[in-house]
C-alpha cells in the first residue's frame, strides 16, 4: 500500500523524551565538538577513537530502541540528524587536507543529499505519513562511516611517517579512494530513491 501525504498537517506527540536511545543520540551530537576540533588541530588518533565511540554509540541507539520499544518520533528525527552532524561536518573540515582524498565535488553531493532527505521526511512526517530510512539508507550510513575512519587512519598513519606507511602509502590511498567513491556512488542512489518515494507520497496525495 502506497502512504498518503495528508492535506494538514498532524501534530502527533513526541513521545517519551529522557529514554537511553535518545540520550545516546545526545551524546552523539556532543561528540561533535571535540571530533571537530581534533580534526582542525590534527590530532587524527583521538578523531578515530571519537569516531569509533559515535559509531557504536549509533548502533547501541537503535538496538535499544528496538529491545526496550521505547521508539519515538523525536527518537526518529534526532538520530539522523545526529549522524548528519556528525558526517556533513567531519567531511567539511576533513576537506580542507590535501592527504584526505576528499574532493569538493564529493563533499557537496553528500551534503546536498543529506539536507534534502532531511527536509523532505520532515515535511512528509509532519503530514502524518511515515517516511522511515530505507536500505539504501542504511547503507549509505555504514559506508559513510567506514569511509570517514578510512580517511582518518589514512591521515593518523601518514602522520606517523612510519617507514612500513610510506612503503604502502599508494595501496592503502587506494583502498581509501575504492571506498570514498563507493559511498558517494551509494549516497547519490538513495538520495534517487528517497526522491522516487517521495513524489509517490505527494502523486498519491493530489
Amino acid at each position: 500500500m502506497t502512504a498518503t501525504l495528508s492535506r494538514s498537517p498532524v501534530h502527533k506527540p513526541i513521545g517519551p523524551v529522557w529514554t537511553w536511545p535518545n540520550l545516546l543520540t545526545a551524546v552523539r551530537f556532543v561528540l561533535c565538538v571535540p571530533l571537530f576540533v581534533c580534526i582542525l588541530r590534527g590530532w587524527w588518533w583521538s578523531a578515530v577513537a571519537l569516531l569509533v565511540v559515535a559509531v557504536l554509540s549509533d548502533w547501541l541507539d537503535g538496538w535499544l530502541a528496538r529491545r526496550t520499544k521505547t521508539t519515538s518520533p523525536l527518537g526518529r528525527n534526532l538520530d539522523p540528524l545526529a549522524d548528519k552532524v556528525l558526517v556533513c561536518g567531519s567531511l567539511i573540515f576533513l576537506m580542507s587536507y590535501k592527504s584526505s582524498g576528499l574532493a569538493d565535488w564529493m563533499v557537496a553531493i553528500i551534503v546536498i543529499r543529506e539536507l534534502l532527505v532531511t527536509s523532505l521526511r520532515s515535511v512528509i512526517e509532519q503530514s502524518g505519513t511515515p517516511f522511515g530510512a530505507a536500505f539504501m539508507g542504511k547503507l549509505k550510513m555504514v559506508l559513510q562511516a567506514l569511509a570517514l575512519l578510512a580517511v582518518v587512519i589514512f591521515l593518523a598513519l601518514e602522520q606517523g611517517q612510519l617507514e612500513w606507511v610510506s612503503k604502502w602509502r599508494q595501496l592503502l590511498g587506494w583502498g581509501r579512494d575504492c571506498l570514498l567513491y563507493a559511498t558517494v556512488a551509494v549516497t547519490a542512489l538513495s538520495g534517487l530513491q528517497y526522491l522516487w518515494r517521495a513524489y509517490a507520497v505527494f502523486r498519491q496525495s493530489v
